[in-house]
């Protein structure tokens, strides 16, 4: 079921670019970045400590 609900998500982002400026999709794409890196780490972190 996730895997439809991001293939769903991806087609509207997808959609949603082709209509943006560059510079919008720019920095939306590095926002999105961010979260993801940011959630990676915290979910690394969380990992190490429950690990022990």
């Amino acid at each position: 079921m996730s895997l439809v609900v991001l293939l769903v998500a991806m087609g509207v982002l997808m959609g949603a670019a082709a209509h943006a400026s560059l510079s919008v999709f720019t920095v939306a794409s590095a926002l999105i970045v961010a979260w993801l890196l940011a959630f990676g780490v915290r979910e690394g972190i969380a990992r190490v400590r429950n690990h022990r």
